[in-house]
């Protein structure tokens, strides 16, 4: 199918057919076959919407066989496959998995960033995916936030930097724009102000203000709606028994001034328009009491209309069902309000039903529907996907390459941060005797973090790649012995050296706030047990954010936050053993205590954080090695 004129092809559809358009659905809850009777515009792979067996070649099987469904569909319109790839292509076993974007923060290396992206969109491409629910750009003001580490910094100008270079990584192969069949197209989210939520303020909101109706938080959608909900995602079900909706910050409200969303927070987008956005997920949070899903004001007047942006617009997951507890009127805000395409992800019947009967009714106009349709079929045909673009299988045979996790490697020993050297580091290769403690020095699950393979990710798992553990053993000399153990239980034998590893679990976002940032027992309770039985103790910390270690630092001989650095466990040995240099900073200030959480709360605070943002140390010198300091 050649590409079309777009006007034309929107006078010969029908409005199913344009609903269809403006439906995205998870793979699991639809047929290629039905995909063809509705026509319907996208499909996604949630977090662990994988084929069995979880390989490149049958990504690429499915992915197909969903566009050869939308090949049937009457008219041909071509359909676009989403996956959340937030560092690397993830889903897949044997991709490769990059430092979550914390590291890249860390790393504050925009080539590097770049060129992260552009090997992830090879990885996709290869499997037929050319969308990619990426990259956040999100601004954290409270490292409680369980989606901290998806972002690449607390600060401004750095998310803005990083946030576009990804952007770019994505879309452009060498100048050659989104049409290239090795482009994909990059989602920027989650807009806006998604880091700038308050503690405690999910759940509940008040009156919508500049949209129709009144607003009921998850908490409040009818019974049975809940029930179907609970029957498609387990996560719902979840979240809803423990009574958490409420008592957590993803989703919140934002109770910011104008002025600073204006400052903080929507600086990236700004930038990531001129770069050549040509999608924006919508944030499930709130500003100022209005769900950003219903808010007019922003999603149209500002973002469409001030700042010019003719990309389509796509929702959150289960958005609509977070706006009111009527689905007819949930279904009218979201669509008014600006949103083009819905993720419905499971009840899609029942949302193309709905939107139908409101054009129906005159609640949508079919102007705004074919605004909505317009703009998803011309970044479509941007794509190339009416010319015939389907999946690059060639590009199979560098999935997970050498060549990809060198780049993994590189950004692995770039973006770890040295916060304490008593002489520790670097380590000497011949040091004798080594002892390697905690679970996480030998788990690729706990060193990549959410988001691998499953949404939340797992320990253990099925992730090609080096742990740490491997990576020490291959790098020390050969009469050097390693002794591994994961509880640190080692005898009455001191070492010359104690590597201990302790990570956060795996998680992701509602699930990941956290309001208790200590170290829980057992990690505390295995540096006690290690400190003992070695002279020298280095300690490298795989989190999601800077966690309360200040009563634990005097047990240190050295102090190394590797955030979660995915599957190449050797960039941390490359650095530990002096290969490569320490650079990481600190690209969020690192607390001393709860009071000075959020960031409010340390700039007020009387004492300063333990380590600003910006800190980092070398191996060669004990002072402090900045790029920038704590609160510009």
């Amino acid at each position: 199918m050649t590409t079309p004129d777009i006007d034309r092809l929107l006078d010969e559809m029908t409005l199913a057919e344009k609903v269809g358009q403006m439906t995205q659905v998870e793979k699991y809850s639809i047929t290629p076959d039905e995909v063809a009777e509705r026509g319907i515009g996208s499909v996604l792979s949630g977090g662990g919407g994988n084929p069995s067996p979880n390989r490149p070649e049958t990504w690429a099987d499915m992915v197909a066989s969903f566009e050869e469904g939308a090949l049937r569909s009457r008219l041909g319109i071509p359909l676009l496959y989403g996956v959340d790839a937030v560092h690397g292509h993830t889903n897949v076993c044997g991709a490769t998995v990059f430092p979550h974007n914390i590291g890249l923060g860390a790393s504050g290396d925009a080539g590097l960033v770049r060129r992260i992206a552009r090997v992830t969109a090879e990885e996709l491409a290869a499997t037929g995916v050319r969308w990619d629910f990426a990259p956040p750009v999100s601004v954290p003001q409270d490292i409680r936030w369980g989606r901290t580490f998806e972002s690449y910094s607390e600060d401004t100008e750095l998310v803005t930097e990083l946030g576009v270079a990804f952007l770019r990584g994505l879309q452009d192969v060498d100048g050659t724009g989104l049409s290239n069949p090795r482009a994909v197209l990059g989602c920027v989210k989650h807009f806006v102000a998604d880091g700038g939520t308050e503690w405690g303020s999910a759940g509940g909101h008040a009156e919508v203000g500049d949209a129709e109706g009144s607003f009921g938080g998850v908490d409040d959608i009818s019974d049975e709606r809940r029930r179907t909900l609970e029957e498609h995602d387990s996560e719902f079900g979840e979240m809803y028994e423990h009574g958490r909706w409420g008592q957590r910050i993803d989703q919140g409200v934002a109770y910011l001034s104008e002025e600073e969303l204006h400052r903080v927070h929507l600086p990236p987008y700004v930038a990531a328009l001129s770069a050549g956005a040509r999608n924006i997920m919508v944030s499930l949070s709130s500003w100022q009491d209005v769900k950003l899903h219903a808010h007019r004001r922003l999603l149209t007047d500002v973002l469409k209309g001030e700042l010019g942006f003719d990309g389509f617009l796509i929702s959150d997951w289960l958005a609509i069902d977070n706006l009111h507890p009527d689905y007819f009127k949930a279904t009218v805000m979201c669509i008014n309000a600006g949103v083009d395409m819905v993720m419905v992800p499971h009840d899609w019947r029942l949302f193309t039903k709905t939107l139908i009967q409101a054009v129906e009714t005159g609640k949508v106009s079919v102007e705004r529907i074919d605004d909505a349709v317009r703009r998803i079929l011309t970044v479509k045909a941007e794509l190339g996907l009416f010319e015939g673009v389907r999946a690059d299988r060639s590009l199979i045979d560098a999935f997970g390459s050498i060549p990809h996790r060198a780049v993994a490697r590189e950004a692995v020993a770039k973006s770890l941060v040295l916060l304490k050297n008593d002489g520790a580091l670097p380590l000497r290769r011949d040091s004798g005797l080594l002892y390697v403690a905690g679970r996480a020095a030998d788990d690729m699950g706990l060193q990549c973090g959410g988001w691998t393979i499953e949404w939340r990710g797992l320990p253990g798992g099925e992730i090609s790649g080096t742990t740490l553990l491997q990576a020490v053993r291959s790098a020390v000399a050969s009469d050097t012995e390693v002794v591994f153990d994961a509880e640190g239980a080692f005898g009455e034998k001191t070492a010359d050296v104690g590597l201990v590893v302790i990570a956060e679990p795996p998680y992701a976002e509602m699930t990941g706030d956290r309001a208790d940032l200590t170290l829980p027992p057992e990690d505390v309770a295995l540096i006690e047990r290690i400190r003992p039985k070695c002279d020298t103790l280095v300690c490298v910390f795989y989190s999601g954010r800077p966690l309360l270690v200040t009563d634990q630092l005097g047990a240190m001989d050295a102090f190394v936050a590797a955030w979660l650095p995915g599957s190449e466990g050797a960039g941390i040995a490359d650095v530990l053993f002096g290969e490569v240099p320490f650079t990481g900073r600190l690209p969020f200030a690192w607390p001393r205590d709860h009071s000075q959480v959020p960031r409010t709360a340390m700039e007020s605070s009387a004492e300063p954080p333990l380590w600003p943002r910006g800190f980092g140390l070398s191996v060669n010198q004990e002072n402090m090695s900045r790029r920038g300091g704590y609160g510009g």
